[in-house]
């Protein structure tokens, strides 16, 4: 007798439905669950692919369940990295400009009370949680009331539940800037609304991150011809200017001053930091890009230098090297400012900053020339700054064979291209290295710059941009392109084209010739132990080097 199978409730067949999936898919699964990026609040920079499935769905949120904020980009392999697109990476392949993505796709989850806890927990979120690339976490810089006294500048920040740093006036842009860390969980965008609502306060802002941008780390020591003097000329501009009596500051790590190329060299230090680190690889090969004159030739060798310490290492760094921020680097176009430079190297790069951008107009306003690097990042990168700011002259790298660095950042903002392929350069310890990276590119540059306004000091930044572009050798696509700019940097066919006009004659009557021992009205800065001037001047009018002098210091006006 065969008994009718019993009927089964809706429930019984749901549960034998779920268990028998595993069973039915078999190895299939295991192998999806292989392929699956592990759940750890980050998602994966290359997404995993099922050929079985269109797109990646978005979980499904009940009410009661808040998005939580994923880990910060900073301290992680970029493998580990939120989704971005290439356009939004920087030189280590980590995302820049965006926030991490969240499992709802930042839409917040389930519905009523669930999308309002969602919000405060974001507005409140630790700014450790919520920090990018891009800025200096749990930080602010604020424009505040000048009259405000220390101690009231210290109540306004412990109104606010903040903690002032730093403040103090910046004579370049005529106003007080503070320095403030928040001390509680709050972002930096809900502290900073809840600053800005203050009478005293006239503008907030994140305090913004900036990098050196040397490609790759210096490699062994060696000793190979610099190609660099020879793609720029700088032997034949050498015979007609060195940089002397032009002041170039140079906003970078740390100097070693006592290197031995920078014996005799006119060099001055500021601390912006005020750390108690050491001399550093990429200031070292940045100051000797321009002034060495010992076992290598920097393109303005008698310039003076203001080397201002502006990054540093930080143990919150993650690896990435010396790094700085909005207020230091404030502090670092203020201190040149006042003291002279004629020039700024920059060879950094960072996001759009409002502040900076204002102390960069303040400095051009000054007819101070300002030279930067045009950053790292590669092809797909947007504009950084300063490079991409209309007052700077944005400097991108190539190689011996004339290629552009493929690192090398390229767009409308370029202006010029200079050697930035295994540059060989002075390191601490009076070690050398060799090194890549536009940030030598712009030093080359600088010194360019320098020999430029030697010959003719009344020159306006955009005179003397005009310059570089006029006689800059053409590279690439004829004519102006986003990956050269105007084209290589010419050192001697600058120089020449800088020449002041010839004074007109005043009289038909012949001058008495002078005598032997005569000196020439403008005259050239001295080194340590200088030989007399007329010596000097016959030295650079043949391109002839100096001898060195009985006590050793030596005065070398042309690589030969």
């Amino acid at each position: 007798m065969v008994h009718p199978a019993p009927k089964l409730s809706g429930q019984i067949r749901r549960a034998i439905a779920i268990v028998a999936l595993p069973l039915l898919m078999g190895g299939s699964a295991h192998a999806q669950a292989m392929l699956r990026t592990p759940s750890i609040n980050i998602q994966s920079r290359v997404p995993s692919i099922n050929p079985n499935i269109g797109r990646t769905p978005t979980p499904h949120l009940t009410g009661g369940m808040a998005v939580r904020p994923v880990l910060p980009n900073v301290r992680y392999s970029p493998n580990l990295s939120s989704t971005c697109s290439a356009a939004n990476r920087d030189a280590d392949g980590a995302c820049i400009d965006k926030s991490a993505s969240t499992a709802d796709g930042g839409k917040g989850g389930g519905k009523g009370k669930t999308s309002k806890t969602a919000q405060r927990r974001k507005d409140n979120a630790a700014p450790a949680g919520t920090a990018d690339l891009n800025t200096f976490p749990g930080e602010i810089v604020a424009e505040i009331d000048g009259a405000l006294s220390a101690q009231q500048a210290d109540e306004l920040a412990r109104r606010h539940r903040l903690r002032r740093l730093d403040s103090r006036e910046f004579p370049l842009i005529g106003t007080t800037i503070g320095l403030f860390r928040i001390t509680d969980r709050r972002s930096v965008e809900a502290a900073s609304r809840d600053l800005a609502a203050d009478a005293s306060v006239r503008g907030v802002q994140p305090n913004y991150r900036y990098r050196l941008q040397d490609q790759k780390p210096p490699s062994a020591e060696g000793d190979p011809a610099q190609y660099a003097l020879a793609k720029l000329r700088l032997p034949e501009a050498h015979s007609v200017a060195q940089g002397a009596n032009v002041t170039i500051a140079v906003i970078d790590s740390g100097v070693d001053l006592k290197h031995p190329e920078f014996v005799d060299a006119a060099l001055d230090a500021f601390d912006a930091l005020g750390s108690q680190e050491g001399p550093h690889v990429h200031g070292t090969g940045i100051v000797g890009a321009i002034v060495s004159h010992a076992r290598l030739m920097g393109s303005a060798p008698f310039a003076r230098v203001l080397a201002i310490r502006a990054f540093g290492v930080s143990a919150k760094a993650g690896g990435k090297g010396p790094e700085s921020s909005s207020y230091v680097i404030l502090k670092a176009l203020d201190y040149a400012a006042v003291h002279g430079a004629q020039i700024v190297n920059m060879s950094f790069a960072g996001p759009q900053d409002p502040l900076i951008e204002r102390a960069i107009a303040a400095v051009a306003a000054k007819d101070v020339v300002l030279v930067a690097a045009a950053g790292n990042a590669g092809a797909k990168s947007p504009p950084l700054y300063p490079a991409a700011n209309p007052n700077v002259i944005a400097v991108s790298a190539t190689d011996a064979k004339d290629q552009l660095l493929p690192a090398s950042n390229r767009g409308t903002y370029i202006a010029i291209a200079a050697p930035g392929a295994d540059i060989f350069l002075p390191a601490p310890d009076g070690k050398y290295q060799i090194t890549s990276g536009t940030s030598f590119s712009a030093a080359y540059v600088t010194g360019v710059v320098a020999l430029i306004l030697e010959r003719n000091a009344v020159l306006k930044p955009e005179k003397v941009r005009a310059v570089l572009a006029a006689t800059a050798r053409d590279l690439g696509t004829p004519g102006r392109d986003d990956l050269f700019g105007a084209g290589e940097a010419d050192a001697y066919a600058a120089v020449q084209a800088a020449a002041p006009e010839p004074p007109a004659a005043m009289s038909a009557t012949p001058s008495e010739p002078k005598p032997d021992d005569a000196t020439d009205s403008v005259q050239t800065r001295d080194l340590r132990a200088p030989p007399p001037v007329s010596a000097m001047a016959t030295g650079m009018a043949t391109g002839m080097a100096t001898e060195p002098s009985p006590g050793g210091a030596s005065v070398r006006p042309a690589q030969q």
